[in-house]
């Protein structure tokens, strides 16, 4: 029953409320009834809303719907149906989402802090049980599989039990969040990467509630590619944990009125040219046109000819572009993905009434809506491409890609190169495989299980889980091509290829372009070499089995390209080691060796700490510079390899047709073999995840783990927010110590790394001392459910510089997480790692800021970059720009983002670092309000410099003055 307060709120728009009627899939059947708020019978009141773009107008439904007079009000539903295109952006949007998705690095921590909340509110007499998510959530497990074992078809199969065997505890910890939350739902290991399980098979189109009220479907995730989801015509983008427990719990999802970038497509892809040739092209485009905060809508003819995994592609980039999300209309090409991977007769019937009686159905064209502004793309300019080496906006036409790494390796590093002597480009290093080489360093730590030298070194590794009978066959066929060689590495060598991510794997063309060339390749006798780490990690399970019916996966075995796994892997870091002779030569001799992979981001050190130039490109590129083995092999004017005879064999003779794809593309989608798979995750979730036994209760019983332990977020915790002491009132920040200063394009990465934990580093030392080998750190991001490790492992990347520390003599910088300790008379000025150096100011009481420039937090999602840095006291950030979930991050964990004004930076203001900081904001904390940045220099000078509050709406001063948004949402709910 509604509230008093929600009958009178909807009183107003109460001629909304309309009959739906549904046409039987079935002509014996009658249609059936329900309800909907008609975005059309609101635009009698609204005219403007027949303008609106199509994307604002689904987040006007639910403003209407879930207008209650509290959370919503009537004025909420006026002002986003008045929205105008060019205004200046001061309104927030309260959006009430349908759903919530969350992968297993992210879901973990989201669900630690769940857990606490139980334990805080039966501490204080509560009922626990209140602590209950109010929309559905989904976790898929997808971030945890390794590329161990590589190049063998038992890969997947050892791969999964060691992922089994290194997250035992954590996968316990989910086991009881599933029984525990009535709302909570695990799709287990072995099934996909979230986005292609949400795109195949989570995402129902619309909904409908107990009332029979139809409303489109919508959400936010705890990973960054949730935009993905836009290409079936659904509002969505990736949002922190902490913000995603606030939605979880009932919040609305805040956020300002955003402009609308219309972005047209006309014309049609060239033959030859990939979607994943278009997302890099959309992506520098976009990234250059500054999008960051705004939705992207694509329109016209050229957008109506994609098919929907063309259109999931393009979306799920829009971290890369900057954009809140890249939404694409529904249509018919959205039925037909609908129909084609299973979803039912009945649902799709839903689907479609509902989106034609909202006029919501058919994609725009130029001049049908009011946009921000335009950006135009004709498809048949779009060439074949990649992106790299460092950052996914850099695309790079493959005809220019040689020449482009040749500049690059003497280029500075401020212009995105590697800043070394050009007479080393050409210079060989020789590598003896299994013995000591001229380049071989003593090996403390055990050898990679998937790297073997021999198949008694593998066997002798594994561990107890894995089958000795399976893991000497697969050593031995790995050992065949591997033990006892020399191999010559160079600059540019191609060390790793990988067919992962969901971007591509998503995509049914561009897979089958990769099976056919691979079945070309293999035809005209070519290989690749046996070096390179080659591995298929498909985004679903559909992937094997199309490939399989096709008869093109056993030509990608071949390559080298068997399954390793249906998981993220490479693109997030999970590649797996190098042999340890690689490793050294590459750090002995500075070698600049290449990644080439079919993912979506590329940042410094992300897939492996060695390799240092990561290309992203199609699958079947990443198949094609495997053969090359090396990117500075110009694939449009050299041969890929020498064939059978000896015989040149270039890249046009291998390359598939658009023909050859479409041939194949009935493989892809059908919808029986969908349904059947996706039945079994609750039917046959696989022997490994049924062997997991979780805990059971309300409430967890928190183990003695380095996996999971209960966050200090709730640390006296009570249900009236404390009073502010007479230094706190203001707001101020003052006396700080810097902590870092940072450049342009700091990532979630380098402030909160994912990837392997090195045993000198502040985590390493923290596992080691409490009793674990280094053969089981397992990484950062299987690692979120314990804030030890997640604390100090902020700023702990490899690659962060922190400009604080003096150049070396060749203009290079030191790189690791450092900095210079400043109190006085205690070391003043030692290099100290930035974890010491926070413990050290906290102990004294003394406050940190962080300096940096353009677009910090870009990346991915990570809430710990947000809670790590609030962990370690660090009370403010300054930057030129932010990436919007980080910026909302850190005002959800209660460190002030602030933003210098336009042209002046900590450059300009000639910071070194052994300043004293205060920052003292408007008392109110107004959203974007000016704030007063005060340096006390060692001289004694002071300077001052006016800076902009990035406190952004109100609620988000709410978050901030109770503490964070976890706090404030747990107050709310006891």
């Amino acid at each position: 029953m509604k509230s008093g307060v929600q009958e009178t709120a909807q009183h107003a728009f109460a001629s909304t409320f309309k009959s739906l009627s549904i046409a039987s899939s079935k002509k014996s059947e009658k249609s059936s009834k329900g309800k909907f708020y008609s975005l059309p019978e609101l635009s009698k009141q609204f005219p403007n809303i027949q303008r609106l773009p199509m994307s604002l107008r689904i987040v006007l439904e639910s403003v209407l719907r879930n207008c209650d007079g509290q959370r919503v009000l009537p004025e909420h539903v006026e002002q986003l149906a008045n929205w105008k295109p060019q205004a200046e952006r001061t309104e927030e949007i309260p959006f009430v989402v349908a759903r919530v998705v969350l992968q297993d690095f992210t879901g973990v921590p989201l669900l630690a802090d769940l857990a606490a909340m139980r334990s805080t509110a039966e501490r204080m007499g509560k009922n626990a049980s209140a602590i209950e998510p109010l929309v559905p959530v989904d976790l898929v497990v997808d971030h945890s599989i390794m590329v161990d074992y590589y190049g063998s078809k038992n890969a997947l199969d050892l791969n999964m039990k060691l992922e089994f065997e290194r997250n035992n505890e954590r996968y316990q910890f989910m086991k009881w969040g599933m029984q525990a939350f009535d709302t909570f739902g695990v799709v287990p290991p072995g099934f996909g990467i979230v986005h292609q399980v949400n795109l195949e098979y989570l995402a129902r189109g619309v909904h409908q509630d107990k009332q029979h009220v139809y409303y489109p479907d919508s959400l936010v995730g705890t990973d960054s590619h949730t935009t993905m989801i836009n290409g079936v015509g659904v509002v969505a983008w990736g949002v922190g944990g902490i913000e995603a427990e606030a939605a979880m719990l009932g919040q609305p999802v805040y956020f300002l009125t955003p402009d609308v970038v219309g972005f047209e497509l006309s014309g049609s892809l060239r033959e030859g040219v990939t979607a994943t040739d278009l997302v890099l092209t959309v992506t520098e485009m976009l990234r250059r046109e500054k999008v960051v905060g705004k939705f992207v809508e694509f329109f016209g003819e050229g957008t109506r000819s994609l098919s929907v995994p063309d259109r999931a592609t393009i979306g799920n980039m829009a971290p890369e572009y900057g954009a809140t999300m890249g939404f694409f209309p529904v249509d018919d090409k959205t039925m037909e993905y609908f129909k084609g991977t299973g979803r039912s007769k009945a649902e799709i019937a839903a689907f479609e009434a509902y989106f034609k009686a909202q006029g919501l159905y058919g994609v725009p064209k130029a001049g049908d809506i009011d946009y921000s502004q335009v950006v135009r793309l004709d498809l048949a300019t779009v060439a074949p491409s990649l992106a790299g080496p460092k950052r996914p906006q850099d695309r790079i036409e493959i005809g220019q890609v040689a020449a482009q790494f040749d500049t690059l390796f003497s280029a500075p590093v401020a212009q995105n190169g590697f800043n070394l002597p050009a007479d080393q480009l050409a210079r060989p290093v020789k590598v003896h495989i299994n013995g000591a080489g001229e380049t071989a360093e003593p090996q403390t730590r055990p050898l990679p299980a998937g790297s073997p030298r021999n198949a008694e070194e593998m066997v002798a590794n594994k561990p107890a889980v894995v089958d000795e009978e399976a893991a000497l066959e697969a050593a031995d066929a790995h050992a065949e091509r591997i033990e006892g060689r020399d191999v010559e590495l160079h600059n540019g060598d191609v060390l790793i290829a990988a067919i992962t991510s969901c971007t591509n794997t998503s995509n049914p063309s561009v897979m089958l372009a990769a099976g056919l060339l691979a079945k070309k390749a293999v035809k005209a006798g070519l290989r690749v070499q046996s070096h390179i780490k080659t591995s298929l990690a498909p985004g679903s399970r559909l992937v094997t089995l199309y490939l399989t019916e096709s008869g093109l996966l056993p030509y990608l075995e071949q390559l080298g390209f068997s399954i390793a796994g249906y998981g993220c892997t490479t693109c997030i870091g999970n590649a797996g080691d190098l042999l340890p002779e690689f490793n050294s030569a590459i750090q002995h001799h500075d070698l600049v060796c290449a990644a080439v992979l079919s993912g979506n981001r590329n940042f410094e050190a992300r897939i492996h700490p060695n390799i240092r130039a990561n290309f992203l490109a199609s699958p079947p590129l990443v198949v094609a510079y495997a053969i090359a083995g090396n990117v500075r092999k110009d694939l449009m004017t050299e041969p890929v390899g020498q064939g059978k005879n000896g015989r040149d064999v270039y890249l046009g003779d291998i390359w598939p047709t658009t023909d050859e794809v479409q041939a194949l593309m009935k493989f892809a989608m059908n919808g029986k073999a969908f349904r059947a798979n996706y039945e079994k995750v609750s039917s046959e979730p696989g022997k490994l995840w049924e062997k997991i036994k979780g805990v059971t209760g309300a409430t967890y019983t928190w183990p003695d783990s380095t996996y999971i332990a209960e966050p200090p977020f709730f640390k006296d915790f009570s249900l009236a927010a404390p009073e502010p002491t007479a230094e706190q009132r203001d707001n101020a920040v003052r006396k700080a110590r810097v902590m870092a200063l940072f450049g342009d394009s700091i990532t979630t990465d380098h402030i909160s790394p994912a990837g392997s934990i090195k045993d000198s580093s502040p985590a390493g030392q923290w596992l080691l001392a409490n009793g674990v080998k280094k053969s089981d750190f397992n990484s950062y991001g299987s690692r979120r459910g314990n804030h030890e490790v997640m604390m100090r492992g902020t700023f702990a990347n490899v690659r962060i510089k922190n400009l604080m520390l003096e150049a070396k003599p060749d203009g290079s910088r030191e790189e690791g997480g450092l900095t210079l300790y400043q109190n006085p008379g205690e070391e003043q000025g030692s290099k100290l790692f930035i974890y010491d150096a926070a413990m050290r100011y906290k102990a004294a009481g003394t406050p940190t800021v962080v300096f940096a420039g353009e677009e910090y937090g870009t990346g991915s999602s990570r809430d710990w970059a947000a809670k790590g840095t609030q962990l370690l006291g660090i009370k403010a950030v300054v930057a030129r720009s932010f990436e919007r979930i980080h910026r909302a991050n850190l005002v959800g964990m209660g460190v002030l983002p602030l933003q210098f004004k336009q042209g002046e930076s900590w450059e300009t203001l000639k910071l070194r670092g052994d300043e004293l900081i205060d920052i003292v904001p408007d008392p109110s904390l107004a959203p974007r309000s000016k704030a007063k940045l005060i340096i006390q220099r060692a001289d004694g000078s002071v300077t001052e410099a006016e800076l902009v509050l990035r406190i952004d709406t109100p609620i988000e001063v709410e978050y901030y003055k109770d503490g964070g948004i976890l706090p404030f949402v747990l107050r709310q709910l006891l």
